[in-house]
């Protein structure tokens, strides 16, 4: 069980480094050429990054809260992976 709790913990990291390479590219990319969707880019780079912050806060000061159910940390896992795998592509052609 705590293992899940981990994994689910590394992928919020390695979220929360994709969000900071793409914010980074798109608040370079609105300095260049001021469009209102790079700025909604950017709003939402960081949207998701504050929520992958807040996650791993919560993962790593409260384990107890996840510890309940077996069930409840493969849905949070499975959640993240899904996040990852859509920043892996979206860093992928955006850095491309």
């Amino acid at each position: 069980m705590a293992t899940t709790m981990e994994i689910a913990s590394v992928l919020a990291g390695v979220n929360v480094c994709f969000l900071l390479v793409l914010t980074g590219v798109w608040v370079r990319n609105y300095t260049v050429f001021k469009s209102q969707l790079v700025l909604g880019l950017v709003a939402f780079g960081g949207v998701m990054l504050t929520e992958n912050v807040v996650a791993l806060y919560f993962f790593l000061t409260m384990q107890g809260f996840y510890a309940m159910s077996s069930h409840v940390q493969q849905v949070v896992l499975i959640l993240r992976a899904l996040e990852f795998m859509a920043l892996t592509f979206l860093t992928y052609v955006t850095v491309k």
